[in-house]
């Protein structure tokens, strides 16, 4: 497949079950972060806002979500049923996407880029 040129041709490229799992992810970080804006970094969809946000990407048993490291580390406890790597958490499709940490964590990633952003502006 070429790379896709946006997010929605990235879900079409899907079987249906796959893409429906997709935008539920793309859903829930436009609900948690409406003003990031969409792209795609590194061949999977992506969100950014101050720097960038979150990434998402399926893969042939699980949705992969990369919230950066620091993402991850701060929802541990919240995460230790998925299978993780240091900014990385995968969601397999034989369980319910857990939409309510997703967006958790999205709302943490952007206040998180805020305050950078603030900060650099001050110096």
């Amino acid at each position: 497949m070429d790379k896709p040129k946006d997010i929605n041709e990235y879900i079409e490229s899907f079987p249906h079950e796959v893409g429906k799992l997709l935008e539920l992810v793309r859903k829930t970080v436009q609900t948690a972060a409406p003003e990031a804006h969409e792209t795609i970094s590194y061949g999977m969809p992506a969100f950014k806002l101050y720097g960038n946000l979150v990434y998402f990407a399926a893969f042939k048993s699980h949705i992969g979500f990369y919230a950066l490291p620091s993402g991850n580390a701060a929802f541990q406890k919240e995460l230790s049923a998925y299978k993780t790597g240091k900014g990385s958490v995968q969601f397999p499709f034989d369980r319910a996407l857990p939409l309510d940490l997703i967006e958790k964590i999205v709302k943490f990633r952007t206040d998180e880029n805020r305050q950078k952003m603030e900060l650099k502006n001050k110096k």
